[in-house]
């Protein structure tokens, strides 16, 4: 089964939806909170608890998993549902955000960023290709577009040519995605707090038809009331029949 998006109703006085994500391993329906289970395991809760919660999907990140204990490792125990024992849909992170939170580990260039690992210092280059090729081994139901995530505040000149990159990227991630029949992926929208970056950088994804959009870039420091404006004037940019995810 490939993924769908489905809108139930919506709120003609504003952006708000109800919607159901049919994936492979189950259904999402939104709005919906994504609990974090950044290396395999959301913290303190077990999978069965995660669940009592109303939780119908967890986040976990391609980077972290990748270093350890390995995705080919985990393709080889199954799969990163029976990994983490838990049978329903599952979205993982690509690594772009450890782009920006371990800014003095990595180094940046076109074809893509070479990290330190914080566990032992080793070198590891990253490229949206390799960012596809991991999360098709870890078999996540959404994936993640690799990008780049810029600090607040960040000039204009900077964050425009993050935004490009991340377009570039994003155009390298879907061409070399393969499972459409099983895995959906999400562009992100990048741009900074910069309305006419976002706005280029949402019609440069959307030339490309991802399975849904993410708004990336923010909770990295700014003000709520930016972010909020942000969120005003980006998300009616977005599809209408396609998901909304709200990063950070």
């Amino acid at each position: 089964m490939g993924f769908k998006f489905n809108i139930i109703g919506k709120d003609t006085s504003s952006f708000a939806r109800l919607g159901k994500m049919v994936t492979a391993h189950g259904e999402i329906n939104t709005p919906a909170f994504m609990p974090v289970g950044t290396q395999g395991t959301v913290k303190s809760l077990s999978p069965e608890e995660i669940r009592k919660c109303g939780a119908e999907v967890i986040l976990a990140n391609t980077y972290h998993l990748y270093l350890r204990p390995g995705h080919e490792t985990i393709k080889n125990l199954g799969g990163l549902h029976r990994f983490m024992n838990w049978p329903y849909p599952i979205l993982t992170d690509s690594g772009g955000f450890q782009v920006y939170s371990l800014s003095p580990l990595r180094k940046i260039d076109p074809e893509g960023v070479m990290f330190s690992s914080h566990i032992d210092g080793s070198k590891h280059f990253l490229t949206p290709q390799m960012a596809i090729e991991v999360q098709q081994s870890l078999g996540s139901d959404i994936m993640m577009c690799f990008d780049e995530c810029v600090s607040y505040p960040a000039d204009y000149e900077y964050t425009k040519q993050s935004m490009e990159r991340t377009t570039r990227w994003a155009k390298r991630c879907k061409e070399h995605h393969q499972n459409w029949d099983k895995q959906g992926i999400f562009g992100i929208v990048q741009g900074g707090m910069y309305r006419d970056l976002r706005e280029q950088s949402v019609k440069d994804l959307l030339e490309m038809d991802f399975s849904g959009y993410a708004i990336g870039g923010l909770s990295v420091g700014e003000p709520m009331e930016i972010m909020c404006e942000v969120l005003d004037y980006t998300t009616p940019l977005l599809p209408e029949d396609k998901p909304r995810y709200l990063m950070g």
